[in-house]
């Protein structure tokens, strides 16, 4: 016999119904859902609003039984003889809705991920966390999980439930991850979660930290991801990438913002989606010889004028550009081209906004408390807390997720040296030494270490590069060496060097001439990547060709001279979008670049140029596979710092191949320039910056030269050379 309606709360704290009913109980599953009672169950469920709640089969969908209304705020409680697998039939005001009960299933995440969480090494974080679509006993559904160790209480909200946080509370797992299962959501569905915080505090709800799909911004909101893995077709690239990217192989990288690339003018100034991108972009990146493309940040982040380096999905692309598939495709189609893809990757800071990452459960839980040790001032932004384990899981899980759910094939480790110096842009008294009384960071150390064995381990092929800007050493050194485990590093020092020395009138460059060589005293401490970056041509630094001296002519003479000496120096090439074309304008990431300049002919034959510089020097071994082999390395022409020329011979791992390449940093041409040789014969000019298709003078050396016995620069054999004024001239000897 059913019990009475009086004691289907029998046994119930009328303090715990009540907080249940006012959002406030962290233990919803010990209230709602089927509880034993005689030779059948208690079935309570809140329904807030409901008119009435009736059980009925799973499978049959018989009539059970008709829930009573035990509580005003919408609890309903009722007695069903046995333990049937029932669903719910609610009748809205204005709507009947049938679905399963969430609080009917068991426990859903297993002990040993609960364990692997807590300990940090839980390397498919997004697999066990977040939404994640599923049956459940035959039942479809979504299971959501966070971690939340402070929480009083958390809820999943979004459409399915009216953004209700008293609708959905979630049941607390050991180590503070709180789970729920919600039947009959699916991919596509957007959610939140909503807490209260350790103090009993409403919080800003809040998105999921490891979404894998979100919606597209100004919303903030995540969605459910569909688990099914991505249609590749890119199988041999992936095969074959790892000797792609050695120090020994050719590596030209083109720098892309993706919401500026190109836009649509005649569309109301539409950025493309990734299906248009992929249409265009990697044509043209084909086309212009670039090996690779990197992509400025493109996970999920809140404000677009922080070009994605303010992040607070590291775990999905953002919604701006289309969707999670449309992004795999996009990679998926370069890796059909022959084109890697490197993506910019932040886990030095966060955005302090309240629905991300911020005082997640009400503490300071993904980040430091201190503000010491957790806040950037250059940014205004939070520092991850790097001595937590479930954190460095976190951010390790997330380079991991890009890595393998998206096949990229490298990461492009964002402002590492603000990451190692616990004093980075800090005045005395402003942080807090570690527990040596140094500088260093000795978390983020271990951090990045562990995050390159992991990476080299999971991902073969895949590498990693460091935008480091100080002599920390070891950065691309391998973590049995002690080092950081790095692939690459950013040569920010000659990035800095170099474009100092261009700055300069031609007059005064010979007072800086050793800016434009110190680089080669430190260049094989590293595995560098020289970049001309996006950070050269914002903030009111102006565009690369605006920071070229003289008038129109020398400015574009400057800038082909200056990617003549780049190519033709030991280290790997980055150029960020536009540089190619010597847009006029500094960069500005809500306008197309202008594609229009390609009908002027000194841009067209900028464009030009660089497409040679990459065919060059992909083709000749001894302009990148003794990158890091100093033997591959000799100046010819180091301290003629009075006619501000530079010569440089590069040579192949075998010797028999040879380039000499000579950079003239004056308006004035020299000829007769004797440079000694180490090989006699005939030396044949492949590149000069000079030459009328790019939009020079035409003036060179005929296409080829023979040496003659003549000493010099320590060589018994010599060629006599023309310069043409502001070049760089590569010849070739074998």
């Amino acid at each position: 016999m059913a019990p009475r309606n009086d004691v289907l709360l029998a046994g119930m704290d009328e303090t715990a119904v009540q907080a249940l009913v006012e959002g406030r109980h962290g233990d919803p599953f010990s209230i709602l859902g089927p509880h034993p009672a005689g030779g059948g169950s208690i079935v309570r469920v809140f329904m807030p609003g409901a008119t009435s709640v009736e059980l009925l089969g799973r499978e049959t969908g018989q009539h059970l039984t008709t829930l009573e209304r035990v509580h005003q705020g919408g609890l309903f409680a009722g007695y069903v003889d046995d333990r049937p697998a029932y669903k719910l039939r609610i009748v809205w005001p204005d709507a009947v809705q049938e679905m399963e009960d969430p609080y009917s299933f068991g426990l859903l995440l297993g002990d040993l991920d609960l364990h692997l969480i807590g300990q940090g090494t839980h390397y498919e974080l997004s697999h066990v966390l977040g939404a994640q679509a599923m049956s459940v006993d035959g039942v479809p559904g979504v299971r959501f999980a966070v971690w939340a160790p402070n929480a009083r209480r958390v809820s999943v909200v979004g459409d399915f439930n009216t953004w209700d946080g008293r609708r959905h509370p979630m049941r607390i797992r050991s180590g503070g991850v709180w789970e729920l299962f919600v039947p009959r959501l699916g991919p596509g569905d957007r959610y939140k979660f909503e807490l209260i915080g350790p103090n009993g505090e409403l919080l800003p709800q809040k998105a999921d930290p490891v979404a894998r799909s979100s919606e597209p911004a100004p919303g903030s909101a995540s969605v459910v991801a569909r688990p099914e893995p991505f249609p590749w077709t890119d199988q041999e690239w992936m095969r074959t990438r790892g000797e792609r990217q050695t120090v020994r192989a050719p590596i030209s990288v083109y720098e892309v913002h993706a919401g500026s690339w190109l836009r649509l003018e005649e569309d109301g100034n539409r950025h493309l989606d990734w299906t248009e991108l992929a249409d265009r972009l990697i044509p043209y990146v084909s086309g212009m010889g670039f090996t690779h493309i990197e992509l400025l940040p493109i996970m999920e982040h809140p404000f677009g004028g922080s070009w994605g380096y303010q992040p607070l999905g590291l775990f999905a692309p953002t919604g701006r550009y289309g969707t999670p598939e449309d992004f795999a495709n996009f990679v998926n189609r370069c890796h059909e081209a022959g084109i890697g893809v490197i993506l910019d990757w932040v886990p030095a800071h966060f955005p302090t906004d309240v629905f991300g990452l911020a005082q997640f459960d009400g503490t300071a839980l993904y980040e430091h408390a201190d503000p010491r040790e957790g806040f950037h001032q250059d940014w205004n932004t939070l520092i991850y807390n790097l001595g937590r384990h479930e954190v460095k899981g976190f951010l390790i899980a997330s380079a991991l997720e890009w890595l393998e759910r998206y096949h990229l094939d490298a990461l492009r480790v964002d402002a590492v040296a603000s990451m190692l110096y616990r004093d980075y842009s800090r005045k005395d008294g402003e942080w807090i030494p570690n527990q040596y009384g140094g500088r260093e960071n000795l978390e983020a150390i271990e951090f990045f270490k562990h995050l390159n064995s992991i990476v080299a381990h999971r991902c073969p092929g895949v590498i990693t590069i460091a935008e480091e800007s100080t002599a920390w050493p070891g950065v691309t050194k391998s973590t049995e060496e002690g080092g950081l485990g790095f692939d690459f590093k950013w040569n920010m020092g000659w990035m800095h060097d170099t474009l100092h020395y261009m700055e300069q009138d031609p007059i005064y460059r010979s007072y800086n001439h050793g800016s434009f060589t110190f680089g080669m005293v430190y260049a094989y401490t590293e595995n560098f990547i020289l970049p001309l970056s996006h950070d050269e041509v914002v903030h009111g630094k102006g565009s690369l060709i605006r920071k070229m001296p003289g008038d129109e002519w020398q400015r574009f003479a400057n800038l082909r001279a200056y990617f003549g000496y780049m190519w033709a120096h030991p280290g790997k090439k980055l150029l960020f979008m536009g540089g190619e074309i010597a847009q006029v304008q500094e960069w500005n990431h809500d306008a197309s670049l202008s594609w229009g300049l390609l009908d002027l002919p000194r841009h067209a034959g900028m464009q030009r140029l660089v497409r040679d510089l990459n065919r060059i020097y992909i083709s000749e071994p001894a302009l990148h596979a003794t990158d890091a082999d100093p033997d591959g390395f000799a100046w010819a022409v180091v301290d003629d710092s009075a006619n501000s020329v530079f010569a440089m011979l590069r040579s192949s791992p075998d010797r028999k191949a040879m380039i000499l390449a000579v950079s003239n940093m004056t308006p004035v041409p020299r000829v007769g320039y004797r440079i000694g040789v180490p090989e006699a014969g005939m030396w044949r000019e492949i590149l000069n910056t000079d030459a009328e298709m790019y939009g020079g003078g035409n003036i060179g050396n005929g296409g080829a030269v023979s040496t003659e016995g003549i000493a010099s620069h320590g060589h018994e054999t010599s060629l006599s050379l023309t310069l043409p004024p502001l070049s760089t001239i590569m010849l070739r000897w074998s």
